[in-house]
């Protein structure tokens, strides 16, 4: 039997930098920062004042944050989405804002915030009928559901699966990066060697995967083929990935050999690039123990969007995406002196390659790692 392809053919997001990927493309291009101060809580008690917020948000609202962003995306996408669609929603702290309400100012139900309440509101704006899932891999959780969606594809599972990302800005996750002391107080610096932590950001979005055949026979437009995955956990620390960088270097190497594609194919990486010292020193040795015959163009968006978490990896997927259309891809924004250890990889300026093939990296808390091939 032929190997059934899962391919994505829709999608969209909103970020910092406002609605719809060009928005975020065009954003990344200029190299400006959506990153400034916030003014959704009191920041006082923190090291940092500023994230990547979508302007249109108010935490006074019946909706929580994150419906408020993936309301009008899956509302705009409703007719383009078909009803048998198998339904995954990635998040990390989902409607974290309803249970924040509720122990602070006592005018929410606590079990409100429930992710499979959640995952039920996301098929009901999609007018989906089929399954669904939760995916909650820390800030990997849309990569992994991205991964899980094309391999029940190729399984033969299902020939059609819905994937809607979400995560917020909020004061409880501030607070938690704040107290691992992680926040960067201006704006998050990728690979820069004067690097001391990450900005957060909001994101939404969804990804819409099918079999190759289906969106063959509903004239579907293809951006790209989910040519293969990998998951790991090096199990190193609750926070801390390994500094070897061996788990990441693992789930790069499997999705290249679950994508069939040699390492000197692949013509840019997107990274999980978060500004924090350890993470990124992490994913250089990660990058050079599986590229090791040289440098491959390597980029990180949180300098522009901040850390969106389990919605970064479906951001950094149709960025990707995009990368792969204009084959460019954008600066690192945000980062000016580039670490010794990235020189050579990552440039604070756009840049092009001729390859069809790209690599999207994640890493989370608990050791989770997870790297997407993406080609079109």
């Amino acid at each position: 039997m032929s190997e059934v392809n899962a391919v994505i053919v829709a999608g969209d997001i909103v970020t910092g930098y406002g609605w719809g990927l060009d928005a975020c493309w065009d954003g990344l291009m200029s190299g400006r920062t959506a990153i400034g101060p916030l003014d959704r809580f009191s920041t006082q008690p923190f090291k940092s004042h500023n994230a990547a917020v979508v302007v249109d948000l108010s935490s006074g609202r019946a909706d929580s944050l994150v419906l408020q962003m993936l309301s009008p995306l899956l509302k705009k996408a409703a007719g383009r989405i078909p009803d048998d669609a198998f339904t995954i929603l990635a998040t990390t702290v989902g409607e974290i804002d309803l249970l924040e309400r509720a122990v602070l100012n006592d005018d929410a139900e606590p079990d409100a915030s429930r992710p499979d309440l959640l995952l039920e509101k996301v098929r009901l704006l999609a007018g989906t009928s089929s399954g669904g899932m939760v995916v909650s891999a820390a800030c990997a959780s849309s990569s992994a559901a991205i991964a899980r969606a094309a391999a029940r594809i190729r399984s033969g599972e299902c020939d059609c699966v819905v994937v809607a990302a979400c995560d917020c800005v909020s004061e409880f996750v501030y607070a938690g990066f704040s107290a691992l002391m992680a926040l960067e107080s201006d704006a998050a610096r990728p690979f820069d060697k004067e690097r001391s932590g990450l900005s957060l950001g909001d994101a939404a979005g969804f990804v819409l995967l099918m079999s190759e055949r289906r969106a063959g026979n509903e004239g579907r437009p293809v951006l790209a083929e989910v040519a293969g995955w990998g998951l790991t956990s090096d199990a190193n620390h609750m926070t801390g990935p390994a500094r070897d960088g061996s788990g990441l270097a693992l789930a790069i190497e499997k999705s290249l050999q679950s994508a069939g594609v040699s390492k000197s194919e692949v013509g840019a990486v997107a990274a999980h690039g978060t500004g924090t010292v350890y993470n990124d020193a992490m994913e250089m040795k990660a990058l050079k123990l599986v590229f090791d015959s040289g440098p491959v163009p390597t980029y990180s968006v949180k300098g522009g969007i901040g850390h969106t978490l389990g919605a970064a990896g479906l951001v950094e997927t149709l960025i990707a995406i995009r990368s792969l259309e204009q084959k460019a891809f954008p600066p690192t924004v945000n980062t000016q002196d580039v670490d010794d250890d990235a020189r050579g990889w990552v440039s604070p300026d756009a840049g092009a390659f001729k390859s069809g093939v790209t690599v999207s990296t994640n890493a989370g808390f608990g050791g989770i790692n997870a790297a997407l091939v993406l080609r079109n």
